[in-house]
């Protein structure tokens, strides 16, 4: 096997194809899944989904604002999909929790995602899945995981 090795020039442009086909394809699959919860409220589900936390605590995970997650923390309870209840340690904060519809809709949407990603790959050629299947352990080497 004869490898090379890239130069600066050839790195960076490999480095940007790498990561638009990165940004598409996963604005690809939250399009498709995300038509009942947006994806920053997906995001903040997951976390929910994590442990409770206080809505200061997902403003900082998240890297929002406090109004921007207290608006988007009150869509979510006013659909039953997230329970609001007084911390018990500290009355002028709330703890927040994922109900059980927060959970099966959390299970839906990532079933939905699987199912769109998994009938993209199928229509990939054998030697094309085999790539790919390697690929995912170098990306999640890039990813710092």
């Amino acid at each position: 096997m004869v490898t090379t090795t890239l130069n600066s020039q050839q790195l960076t442009r490999m480095a940007t194809d790498l990561r638009l086909a990165c940004m598409r394809i996963s604005r690809r699959v939250r399009f498709e899944s995300s038509h009942d919860v947006a994806p920053h409220q997906f995001s903040v589900m997951c976390r929910l989904e994590e442990a409770p936390r206080t809505p200061g605590e997902l403003a900082e995970i998240e890297r929002v604002a406090k109004p921007s997650m207290t608006r988007t923390v009150a869509a979510l309870v006013e659909r039953g999909l997230v329970l609001r209840q007084d911390d018990p340690t500290d009355r002028r904060s709330v703890i927040l929790s994922l109900t059980d519809d927060g959970r099966r809709s959390l299970a839906a949407i990532r079933r939905k995602r699987d199912a769109w990603m998994a009938s993209r790959v199928a229509l990939l050629t054998h030697e094309e899945q085999d790539v790919l299947a390697r690929a995912t352990v170098i990306l999640t080497k890039v990813a710092g995981e």
